[in-house]
Formats: C-alpha cells, structure tokens, sequence
C-alpha cells in the first residue's frame, strides 16, 4: 500500500514516548536555584569560611598561597570566571587529589566559594 507511511509517523511518536519522561521531569525538576535558594546566609558564609581554611587549606596552604595543591589567591584565579572555580569546587579535578565537594555543598554554596576567593580571599585571615 502506497499511501501509507505510518511507519514514520510512528517512528516519530516513537521518539515522543522514548523522551517524554525526561522532559517531564526537566520540567518538574528544574536544575536551576530559585533566588531563594542562591541566597547564602551569613552564618553558612561563616562555616563556609572555616570549611575554606580548614579543609582548603590542608592541600592549598594555610593562607591559601599553594601547599600540596595550586594557590587560590585572587592573583592565581585572575582569567577563571567564579562559575569555572565553583564547577572545579563542586566536581574536582579527575586525575589530581581534587575532590569532589558536590556531597556537602549546594551549588550557590560553592559559587559563594568561587566569588569570596575571587575578590576576598587575600584579606582574609
């Protein structure tokens, strides 16, 4: 039968049903932080400075000026955009003693991170 072409029509609704419950779930489950969620309070940007210092510090030096890992002073991120620091802070560096800090950080926790040790860094203690 000439002047059926079902096969492709279904094909195509096919692809529909195989990608729907991705889309469904993009859509309920959106990826991106409300302003809500991107606001870091005070207090966390405290814990967040001592988590810096401490756990940072073990690798990257005390003062943050290179130890075992690379310095993270403002001078030796100068050319990274706070966004290329906070993915390196969330995933790590496979390969290197980088980790991963996506189990204990939210992700406008880290970009908090990348921004303070962009333009705060150097005067902190």
């Amino acid at each position: 039968m000439r002047g059926l072409h079902l096969p492709s029509k279904l094909s195509g609704w096919q692809a529909l049903v195989k990608i729907w419950p991705a889309v469904l779930l993009s859509l309920l489950w959106p990826q991106q932080a409300t302003a809500d969620e991107a606001v870091v309070s005070l207090e966390r940007q405290a814990s967040l400075q001592t988590l810096l210092h401490q756990e940072c510090g073990s690798c990257h030096g005390l003062l943050l000026k290179g130890g075992l890992g690379p310095a993270l002073t403002a001078d030796a991120l100068r050319g990274q955009s706070a966004e290329q620091i906070a993915l390196t802070i969330m995933h790590g560096r496979p390969g290197t003693a980088m980790p991963a800090w996506n189990r204990f950080l939210q992700p406008a926790e880290s970009l908090w991170l990348a921004d303070f040790l962009l333009h705060e860094s150097d005067a902190a203690p």
